[in-house]
């Protein structure tokens, strides 16, 4: 594996030929941007949009980041042959050595990028010879199969005619999918239409295109990117929102299948991206490349983009560090003491309850005078030193007394002025249970148990703790300049890793709360 230091050599290059492909154009910076990706991790991308949005121009622009590059355009229509895309026979060959073979270096399979616009409208015999060039890089010229050195292949239409089952195997080659529209800035628009400048310039000294010996060892190198488990935690996410989004399809929904060979390609796309800005470790903000990679029609673009995005915001690193297995520990672990040094019993005490909704009752044999009940907010304004004129209910809540009274010294009773007599009444009362804690010190072999236990989770906690704020710096520090990611798209990584760090910050303090609890019994 390359140093850091080499790897951000890699990105600084990406960088310089990134700007000189973009410097002409108007909102077509992402659009270049995906389809180099795509070039050097040697996959293939196909671009919708109306005619006279710069399509063919992105893919001429492309082939300037290559020393030496060679590219290869051609308008598709249904009567296409596959003489003007692979090259005519060489008759050379068939009158002398009787071999049907392609003279194939002027045309597709000698190119490093090629352009292929409105695709869909080639024949069957087209279609079947570029499904292997596509995944393979490999086309059957005669009886040799060769090897062909495309480096970035673009194809384009303005439909897609996915109804069509005779286009499905070559749509699934395309990995990454991208709609291009009108530009929409208008200050970008009157730049587009006023400059005069040469679109088609080559704006990239030759020292810093890519050479075939260059873009070999980055193949070799973007093959050792290390995924890390955070990064397949989200795939594994995003493959199961998919799954159950096809489970539930109907409606209008039309089902989103995604196979096996699609995954294993966003991978190497993954990889790519990370090693190309500047490191040799994916990173989440590479797995948002899902958004160009999982959608089959318009609609689906915003499923898509719902599923990813959830994913990260919510998963993302958390998955990594098993927070929820560690608040499931942490939750049971805090049981477990509880139960062994809270002793809780059952104890029952007399309240006063009312008997009627905001009546308490006197005791039936207390009673001396005409009335049973009294409201409790005259109750509760009663004092020990002050006689208050009171009054009292029958069954039916109708007034029938008024006497003075005061609260007694003794609880749950009262003192009433009757026939100018002092009588201490008493309340009736209900029973009623509560739960008492008392705490006890646990043994000192469970107590060596649970530090132990406690050690290994602030031990563990500490080590994420550390990973993420690490990861946050350098996130912070990239200030979302991701080369093939927007930064908008980017600070979702970025709040995620910061929900991380504080949900690991209660979990560590709720450890130390834990230990005390029991220390100081």
């Amino acid at each position: 594996m390359e140093t850091m230091t080499e790897v951000k050599t890699v990105r600084k290059k990406a960088e310089q030929v990134l700007d000189a492909l973009s410097k002409p154009l108007v909102e077509r910076d992402e659009a270049v941007r995906l389809a180099f990706l795509s070039a050097v991790a040697g996959e293939s991308i196909f671009l919708l949009g109306p005619p006279g949005v710069g399509k063919s121009l992105i893919a001429r622009r492309l082939k300037q980041a290559f020393s030496g590059g060679r590219s290869f355009e051609y308008l598709m229509s249904r009567f296409s042959t596959p003489d003007e895309i692979f090259g005519p026979v060489s008759v050379k060959k068939l009158k002398e050595e009787d071999k049907y073979e392609r003279l194939t270096d002027a045309y597709l399979p000698g190119a490093d990028v090629v352009f292929l616009d409105e695709i869909w409208k080639s024949g069957p015999a087209i279609r079947n010879a570029l499904l292997t060039v596509l995944n393979e890089k490999i086309y059957r010229n005669g009886d040799t199969d060769i090897k062909v050195n495309v480096r970035g292949i673009i194809a384009a239409s303005n439909e897609l005619p996915l109804d069509k089952e005779s286009n499905e195997p070559l749509w699934d080659r395309f990995l990454i999918r991208y709609r291009l529209g009108n530009i929409q800035n208008p200050k970008g628009f009157l730049k587009m239409i006023t400059d005069t400048g040469d679109v088609f310039e080559d704006f990239l000294k030759e020292e810093n295109k890519l050479s075939p010996s260059l873009l070999d060892d980055w193949n070799r190198e973007i093959n050792k990117v290390e995924i890390p488990e955070e990064v397949l935690n989200i795939i594994q996410v995003v493959r199961f929102k998919l799954d159950r989004y096809n489970q539930n399809a109907g409606d209008g929904n039309r089902p989103i299948f995604i196979h096996d060979r699609r995954w294993k390609k966003i991978i190497r796309l993954i990889r790519t991206s990370s090693y190309l800005n500047g490191r040799n470790r994916a990173d989440l903000s590479d797995s948002l490349l899902m958004l160009h990679c999982l959608w089959h029609r318009p609609e689906d673009v915003a499923v898509i983009s719902e599923f990813v995005s959830d994913a990260v915001k919510r998963h993302g690193y958390a998955m990594a560090v098993n927070l929820g297995m560690l608040k499931k520990e942490m939750t049971n672990l805090k049981a477990d003491i509880d139960k062994e040094t809270r002793i809780r019993r059952t104890i029952i005490e007399e309240k006063l309850l009312p008997s009627k909704e905001d009546y308490f009752e006197l005791k039936l044999s207390d009673r001396k005078f005409e009335g049973r009940y009294i409201s409790i907010k005259s109750f509760n304004n009663l004092n020990r030193n002050d006689w208050q004129v009171t009054n009292f209910f029958d069954e039916n809540l109708s007034l029938v007394n008024r006497l003075k009274s005061k609260k007694s010294k003794e609880e749950f009773k009262m003192e009433v002025m009757h026939n100018s007599v002092s009588h201490t009444l008493e309340m009736v009362t209900s029973p009623v249970e509560r739960q008492e804690i008392i705490s006890k010190a646990p043994h000192e072999i469970i107590e060596n148990h649970w530090d132990g236990k406690i050690e290994s989770l602030l031990r563990y906690i500490g080590e994420n703790q550390e990973k993420a704020e690490r990861l946050f710096k350098e996130k912070t520090e990239e200030n979302g300049t991701h080369l093939f990611v927007n930064k908008d798209l980017c600070s979702l990584t970025t709040s995620n890793l910061r929900e991380v760090i504080e949900e690991l910050e209660k979990l560590r303090l709720q450890a130390e709360k834990l230990r005390y609890s029991y220390k100081n019994l």
